[in-house]
C-alpha cells in the first residue's frame, strides 16, 4: 500500500458543502449533466471570464493561520495614550469568549423575525438604555457606523429638520475630532450645507444658522460648561449636536441635562478592542420628538399573540428599504455584535464598576498632568477628564524618541500634544511617562514624585448628580457565573446559522468559518490604534495590499478602497466618487441617477444623499430592467447624466442577457456606471464587474466574503473603481492616503472596520481561485437545485433565458391571498419548522426571496424545501376547508413551547402539528420565545428602554 505524504486538508471542500455524491443527486434534479453545463445555461457566453483568476495558490487552514501570525508580528503593539476617540479597554473574558468568539451570536441575522430574535432584541434593548440613561436623553437607536458619521446622520437630520427660514450654515466646534470634521465635510457638500468651523465661545448664532456641533469632553481634553452656549442657539431656534464621551458621563453632568437636542459618540471603549479603527458601535440619542427621524434601527417594547412581552425593531417605515429615497438614512447594517457587547460591558460592570473605571482613568490623568506641572511643563488644561494638552516646545523631538524608545505613542500637534488616558492605564504607566519627560529635561528622575493625592478637575457645575445605569439587568450580572448565564440565556432565544440554513434572499448568509474569525481577537490586530505611526503597522498594510490586489482581481478593477464600513457606505462612497468624478471634468450638473424600480432601497436613499435626483428605470414582466425605457431616459437626461446604479445578477436573481448593452448606453450618454455589488456571490470567478462594463462596485464582505453578519452588523463595503476614478477614492484627515483628488473620508478610520478585513483576506486565501469559482458555480447548483424541488409548489416568478436562476429565486405567495394566507403567515410557519423566513417582500411584495448559499450540503437543502413544501400542503388544506381559515397552524404560529404545553389546546389541528409538523423537527426542534409579535401596537406606545416588567404589565392592564 503507498501512502500519500504530501496530503494536505483542503478548505475549499471545508467552505463549499455538497460532496461527490449530492451534487450527482443535485444535477440529476436540475436536468443538466454537470456543473459547467448549468453555468453555461445561467450566464451569458457575452460577459463569462476567458480565463481563470490570478490568485496565490490556497493554503491549508493551518498554514494560513501560521503565516498569518508572521504577518502579524509586523505590527509593533505600542502602549497608546493617542486617543481621539479610541481607547484601549479591557473586554471581559465572559464577553469575549461567549459573545464576541461565539458563533451563535456573530452568525445571527438582523432581528427582522422578532419572534427567533428576542435574546439579542434585549441586547439591543439594554445598549439603548444605557446609551438613553448616561446621556440623559430620551430616545437612542440601536447603534450606527461610527462616531464620525453618527456626527453626520445628526447634521443631516437637523438640516432635513430646519424650519423654512433657516439657512444652511452649520456650526462645528474647531475642538471636535479631525476626522469627524472630514466626514462632515464630506455629507455638507452634496446638500449645499456650508460648515462654519470656529471657536464656540467667541460664535454668535442668527438665522442662517440650522444646527451646531460641540465635543465633550473636547479632542484638546477640556470639558466646557455649554449650558450658556446651548441656550444661545436654542433662542434662535439653532439644535445643538453634542459629541459625548460615554465613559465620561458617569462622571460629568450629562448632556440632556444641560441643552442637547442630539447626543452621539462611540462606545468603543466599553470593552471593544480597537482593532486599527474598528468595527466600533456607534450611538445616536436624541428627544423623543424626534423619533421619526432618527437614523438606523430602533427596538420597541410590544406585546406578543398571547398579550406576552416582547420586542421588535420599532417604526420600520422610516428605514430605506421602505421609505427609499426620502428615507431617514440609508443604513441597512449597523453594528449589532458591538452594541450588543458594549451593553453587556456595562451589565457586567454595572453602574459602580463603570464609575470606579472612569474615577481612576480621570485620578491617574490628573496624577500625570500635576506630575508635569511639577517638573515645570504647562499644562493646557483647567478641567479635564481622560486627556490633556501638554506644550513640548523645543523639547518635542527628544520626547518623542524616548516615548518610541520605551514603546508608547502619543498624540503630536504642531510643538504640543494631547496624552489620553484609558481603562489599561496604570500608575506605572504614569510614572514612565512622568520619567520620560523628566529625563529630557535633564532632570534626575530618581528625585521625581509623581503625584497620588488627587482630587477631581472637574468644576462642581459639571459634575453628574443624576443616577443611571438603575434597571435591575445593570445590577444583576457582576459574577461572571451570573453573566455567563444571562448572556446564555438570551442566545438561547435566537435562531442562527448554528441552528439551521438561513436562506436569505440578497444577504447571502453563508459559512463564517472559524479559522477565518481567530486573528480578529489576536492583539497584534486587536491593540491597535488607528492613528499608530505607519512604521509600526506594517502587518496591516500587507493585509492590506493584499486585499487591495485580491479584490481589484476578483472584481476586474484598478484599485479598492477599503473604508467604507457598511455596504450602504460603499454605495454612498462609490456615488461620490462618480460626483468628484464628474466635477473635476467641470460637469457640476451631472446629477441624475437612473435607477431600476427593482432596487434596493439604500439605492435611492444613497443617490439621495449624495445630492443626485433620482430617475426610476422600469421593469419588464419578466422583472428585467426596461432596455427601451432606460434608453430613453438616458437619452432624455443625456445631458445631467451621472449614473445608473445597477445590481447584477438582478435583484429578481436573474443574469441580465442585455447588461452589456445597458452599460454601453449610459457611457454613451456620458454617465457612469455604478454596480451594487449585493449578489457578487453569483459573480466571483465566472464574470466580474468590470467585465460587464461597471466603472464603480462596492462589496458587501459580510455577503460573499464571509464577514458574519452578526444580528445586523458588522458589515464592510469596500468599493473598487476603474482606473479613470481611483484618484478620486476617499481620502483622510489624519491618516494621509490622499490618491490625489480624494473625497474627504466617509468613514472615522482610514481603512473603515479595519479587523474584520482579516476575515475576508482569509477566505480568499484559504480559497484560491479554483475554490472562489467553485464556491460561485455551487451556490449556482444549489439554488437552480432548490428551485427545481420548488416550482411544482411556488410559482417562481423570474428566470433566465434558459430557464435558470442565478444563486436566487423568488417564490410567489401572492395567490394565497384569494384564501386567507399572507406571505408573513408562510414566514412565521416557518419558525415551527425550526428556519429563519427567506427575505419577504423584496424586491416584491407578497413573495420570499430563497438564497441557499454554497455552504449549505444536501440535506440541509432538503429540510428547507420539505418544510416550504409541508406548508404549502397545509394552505391547501385551507383552500379546501379542511383547515379553518383564521384558526389554522400558519396564522397561528410561530407556536410556543407554552403555547403547545398548556392546559387548554382549542384548535382543530394537533399540538403535534402545532410543534412537530414534520419527523426531522423534533430532532433539531427549535423554540421560538415568544408569539407572533405585534407590529402596531409597539408603534403607537413607543418604549424603548428596559422597562421594568411590572410596571410595563400594570401599563398595558390599564391601557
Amino acid at each position: 500500500m503507498s501512502l500519500n505524504i504530501h496530503y494536505q486538508e483542503n478548505f475549499k471542500d471545508r467552505h463549499i458543502a455538497p460532496n461527490e455524491a449530492d451534487t450527482k443527486a443535485m444535477l440529476e434534479t436540475v436536468g443538466v449533466n454537470s456543473i459547467d453545463e448549468l453555468i453555461e445555461q445561467t450566464i451569458p457566453a457575452t460577459i463569462r471570464l476567458k480565463q481563470g483568476l490570478n490568485l496565490p495558490e490556497a493554503k491549508s487552514e493551518v498554514d494560513y493561520l501560521s503565516s498569518l501570525k508572521q504577518t502579524a508580528s509586523l505590527n509593533k503593539v505600542f502602549k497608546s495614550f493617542i486617543g481621539q476617540g479610541y481607547y484601549d479597554n479591557i473586554t471581559p473574558g465572559v464577553i469575549l469568549r461567549n459573545v464576541f468568539e461565539n458563533p451563535g451570536w456573530y452568525t445571527q441575522y438582523t432581528p427582522y423575525q422578532a419572534e427567533i430574535a428576542q435574546g439579542r432584541l434585549q441586547a439591543l434593548l439594554n445598549f439603548q438604555t444605557m446609551v438613553i440613561d448616561l446621556t440623559g436623553m430620551e430616545i437612542a437607536n440601536a447603534s450606527l457606523l461610527d462616531e464620525g458619521t453618527a456626527a453626520a446622520e445628526a447634521m443631516f437630520m437637523q438640516y432635513s429638520l430646519r424650519k423654512k427660514e433657516q439657512g444652511n450654515k452649520y456650526f462645528v466646534s474647531e475642538a471636535i475630532f479631525a476626522q469627524t470634521i472630514d466626514i462632515l465635510k464630506t455629507r455638507a457638500n452634496p446638500f449645499g450645507i456650508e460648515l462654519v468651523i470656529g471657536n464656540h465661545e467667541t460664535f454668535e448664532p442668527n438665522a442662517e444658522f440650522f444646527g451646531a456641533i460641540v465635543q465633550y469632553p473636547a479632542g484638546n481634553g477640556e470639558v466646557y460648561d455649554y449650558s450658556h452656549f446651548a441656550n444661545v442657539l436654542h433662542e434662535q431656534s439653532v439644535k445643538l449636536t453634542v459629541i459625548a464621551d460615554l465613559l465620561s458621563l458617569t462622571l460629568l453632568t450629562p448632556p440632556g441635562e444641560w441643552g442637547a437636542d442630539v447626543v452621539v459618540g462611540t462606545t468603543q471603549r466599553f470593552g471593544i478592542p480597537m482593532g486599527f479603527g474598528g468595527p466600533h458601535a456607534a450611538f445616536f440619542a436624541t428627544k423623543d420628538e424626534y423619533k421619526r427621524s432618527i437614523p438606523g434601527r430602533i427596538i420597541g417594547v410590544t406585546i406578543d399573540s398571547n398579550d406576552n412581552y416582547a420586542l421588535r425593531m420599532a417604526l420600520q417605515t422610516r428605514e430605506q428599504h421602505i421609505r427609499r429615497d426620502k428615507a431617514t438614512s440609508n443604513i441597512c447594517t449597523a453594528q449589532a455584535l458591538l452594541a450588543i457587547m458594549a451593553g453587556f460591558y456595562a451589565a457586567y460592570h454595572g453602574p459602580k464598576g463603570l464609575k470606579l473605571i472612569a474615577e481612576r482613568t480621570h485620578g491617574l490623568t490628573i496624577s500625570l498632568a500635576e506630575s508635569l506641572k511639577a517638573i515645570g511643563y504647562k499644562v493646557n488644561n483647567q478641567a479635564y477628564f481622560d486627556t490633556i494638552e501638554v506644550e513640548l516646545g523645543d523639547l518635542k523631538g527628544a520626547i518623542h524618541k524616548d516615548c518610541l524608545d520605551n514603546n508608547i505613542n502619543l498624540n503630536y500637534k504642531g510643538d504640543k500634544a494631547t496624552i489620553s488616558l484609558d481603562e489599561t492605564t496604570n500608575f506605572e504607566d504614569v510614572s514612565l511617562l512622568v520619567r520620560i519627560f523628566s529625563k529630557v529635561k535633564a532632570i534626575a528622575t530618581d528625585s521625581v514624585v509623581v503625584v497620588d493625592n488627587v482630587s477631581t478637575t472637574i468644576p462642581a457645575a459639571l459634575q453628574r448628580t443624576s443616577e443611571y445605569l438603575t434597571h435591575p439587568v445593570f445590577n444583576s450580572h457582576h459574577s461572571e457565573h451570573e453573566m455567563l448565564r444571562y448572556i446564555k440565556s438570551l442566545e438561547t432565544k435566537d435562531l442562527s446559522l448554528c441552528h439551521s440554513m438561513i436562506a436569505l434572499g440578497s444577504c447571502t448568509m453563508k459559512l463564517n468559518a472559524t479559522t477565518e474569525m481567530i486573528p480578529v481577537t489576536w492583539p497584534e490586530f486587536g491593540k491597535i490604534h488607528p492613528f499608530a505611526p505607519s512604521d509600526q503597522v506594517l502587518g496591516y498594510y500587507t493585509v492590506f495590499d493584499e486585499l487591495d490586489k485580491w479584490l481589484s482581481e476578483i472584481t476586474g478593477f484598478a484599485a479598492m478602497s477599503l473604508q467604507p464600513n457598511a455596504g450602504a457606505q460603499g454605495e454612498y462612497a462609490g456615488l461620490m466618487v462618480i460626483r468628484a468624478y464628474h466635477q473635476d471634468r467641470g460637469d457640476h450638473h451631472r446629477n441624475i441617477a437612473l435607477i431600476p424600480a427593482s432596487a434596493h432601497g439604500t439605492n435611492p436613499a444613497s443617490a439621495a444623499m449624495a445630492g443626485m435626483k433620482i430617475v426610476v428605470v422600469k421593469s419588464t414582466e419578466k422583472g428585467e430592467i426596461d432596455v427601451e425605457d432606460l434608453k430613453a431616459k438616458a437619452k432624455e437626461h443625456a445631458e445631467n447624466l451621472s449614473c445608473l446604479m445597477v445590481t447584477y445578477p438582478s435583484t429578481h436573481g436573474v443574469f441580465e442577457e442585455s447588461i452589456i448593452e445597458i452599460c454601453k448606453v449610459i457611457h454613451e450618454n456620458g454617465g457612469q456606471v455604478y454596480m451594487d455589488g449585493a449578489n457578487m456571490n453569483a459573480q466571483v470567478g465566472l464574470t466580474s464587474p468590470a467585465n460587464i462594463g461597471a466603472d464603480v462596485c462596492h462589496l458587501n464582505l459580510h455577503k460573499t466574503f464571509c464577514i458574519p453578519h452578526g444580528g445586523g452588523g458588522p458589515g464592510m463595503g469596500p468599493i473598487g473603481v476603474a482606473a479613470h476614478l481611483v484618484p478620486y477614492l476617499p481620502g483622510h484627515a489624519v491618516v494621509n492616503i490622499d490618491k490625489g483628488k480624494s473625497i474627504p473620508a466617509v468613514s472615522s478610520a482610514p481603512w473603515g472596520s479595519a479587523s474584520i478585513l482579516l476575515i475576508s483576506h482569509a477566505y480568499i486565501a484559504m480559497m484560491g481561485a479554483d475554490g472562489l469559482t467553485n464556491a460561485t458555480k455551487y451556490a449556482i447548483l444549489n439554488a437552480n437545485y432548490m428551485k427545481a424541488r420548488l416550482e411544482q409548489h411556488y410559482p417562481v416568478l423570474y428566470a433566465g433565458a434558459n430557464g435558470r436562476c442565478a444563486h436566487e429565486m423568488i417564490l410567489d405567495c401572492r395567490g394565497f391571498k384569494n384564501f386567507g394566507i399572507e406571505v408573513v403567515d408562510i414566514a412565521k410557519r416557518l419558525m415551527d419548522y425550526g428556519f429563519h423566513a427567506p427575505t419577504v417582500s423584496f424586491p416584491v411584495a407578497g413573495t420570499l426571496m430563497v438564497e441557499p448559499t454554497e455552504s449549505e450540503p444536501k440535506h440541509e437543502l432538503d429540510r428547507f424545501c420539505d418544510a416550504l413544501i409541508a406548508i404549502r400542503s397545509e394552505i391547501s388544506q385551507v383552500e379546501n376547508g379542511q383547515l379553518d381559515k383564521v384558526d389554522n397552524p400558519l396564522k397561528n404560529a410561530p407556536h410556543t413551547a407554552a403555547v403547545v404545553t398548556g392546559n387548554e389546546w382549542n384548535h382543530d389541528y394537533s399540538r403535534q402539528t402545532a410543534a412537530f409538523p414534520l419527523p426531522y423537527v423534533a430532532a433539531y426542534k427549535f423554540w421560538p420565545s415568544v408569539g407572533r409579535v405585534n407590529d402596531s401596537h409597539g408603534d403607537r406606545s413607543l418604549i424603548c428602554a428596559c422597562p421594568p416588567l411590572e410596571s410595563y404589565m400594570e401599563e398595558e392592564a390599564t391601557a
